[in-house]
């Protein structure tokens, strides 16, 4: 199956509470121009470019980033054009460059149920194609013409690379304190998200503080995806995670779960981790042991627990915002990341 019927394809429907299914239908007319953007702008006359990113637009995902430009750019009153979709394909160029280079550095074997495609193509395709992503991106920021776009877009993507660097430097080690492991976080996945946010309040020259108040949104939003993410490591279905469970554990990252249960351990129970996470000596049979651990001292509900404030942290910035149809779709996405399936 090509590039363009990967995006245009019809998505399998939604059970009815999926608030994001909701959200998506509120932008469709805008997200299949998205698709098309992407399409067009995936094209190279070099073949394995295009290959590669038709692979990993096949693994699927729900496109909430570009969805999250769409809808916060209507919920600003945007009609001028389409600013607004340009913006929401590179949000997604930008993410999607960021997981390929993110799996060659973690050696993931799956990428939403299917092999990755480092798994499939080798590690320097993957590298080299999320750099040409990157650069689509940064042609589409030039092209909006906004200085503030630039600032806003160019300024998520080093975060993002900081974050990353960050995660790296905090690999395997303990002593990294949850405000340390919040600040990964931050970086990571929750930038583009603000970033994604603010520039639909851009687009449609509403206020400085609206584009704040949308910024603070995507940003609560985003740490809390990523708290949910890491808790789904040690706790989800891996039909329905669609990487393998325990690659955190495998891989010595350091997420909240393993804070909270490193934190309420005996000794013994920390020597446990120290040999698992931060000497990366693994049996196993080590997993079920974490597994074990995690769930007598409630981390993952802990973890949950903490997402779910950041969410409302989410919910709250769009207080200064008129109910209308896309103020309430968002405000339902920040409940269905906290609840998703598992």
């Amino acid at each position: 199956m090509g590039a363009a019927n990967l995006l245009t394809a019809s998505p399998a429907p939604a059970p009815p509470d999926d608030a994001l299914a909701a959200l998506t239908a509120l932008v469709r007319d805008d997200m299949e121009a998205c698709n098309r953007e992407i399409v067009a702008r995936m094209a190279s006359p070099v073949a394995l470019i295009p290959r590669l990113a038709a692979h990993i637009v096949a693994a699927g995902g729900k496109r909430l980033r570009p969805v999250l430009t769409l809808a916060a750019a209507r919920m600003c009153g945007y009609s001028g054009g389409a600013r607004h979709v340009q913006l929401a394909a590179c949000v997604e160029f930008i993410h999607t460059a960021t997981l390929l280079h993110d799996d060659v550095v973690d050696e993931s074997q799956l990428r939403r149920g299917l092999a990755s495609a480092n798994a499939v193509f080798g590690n320097k395709a993957s590298v080299l194609v999320g750099d040409f992503l990157f650069a689509r991106a940064f042609q589409l920021m030039v092209a909006d013409g906004s200085l503030d776009v630039l600032r806003i877009l160019s300024a998520a993507a080093a975060t993002i690379a900081e974050g990353e660097v960050l995660q790296l430097a905090t690999q395997n080690d303990l002593s990294t304190s949850v405000e340390r492991y919040l600040d990964v976080v931050r970086g990571k996945t929750a930038a583009l998200f603000a970033a994604a946010c603010e520039v639909g309040a851009v687009v449609a020259n509403r206020p400085a503080a609206e584009a704040a108040a949308l910024r603070d949104y995507g940003l609560n939003l985003g740490i809390a995806f990523q708290l949910v993410d890491d808790a789904l490591d040690y706790a989800a279905d891996q039909a329905v995670l669609g990487k393998t469970v325990g690659d955190d554990f495998r891989e010595g990252k350091i997420t909240l779960p393993v804070l909270t249960a490193y934190a309420a351990g005996s000794r013994g129970e920390r020597a446990f981790w120290q040999r698992t996470i931060e000497a990366s000596e693994q049996t196993e049979a080590d997993l079920d042991q974490a597994l074990a651990l995690m769930t007598a001292c409630g981390a993952i509900p802990a973890t949950l627990a903490r997402a779910a404030e950041f969410a409302g942290l989410a919910k709250a910035s769009l207080s200064r915002f008129t109910d209308d149809p896309f103020r309430h779709a968002l405000l339902a996405v920040a409940d269905f990341t906290v609840n998703r399936p598992r």
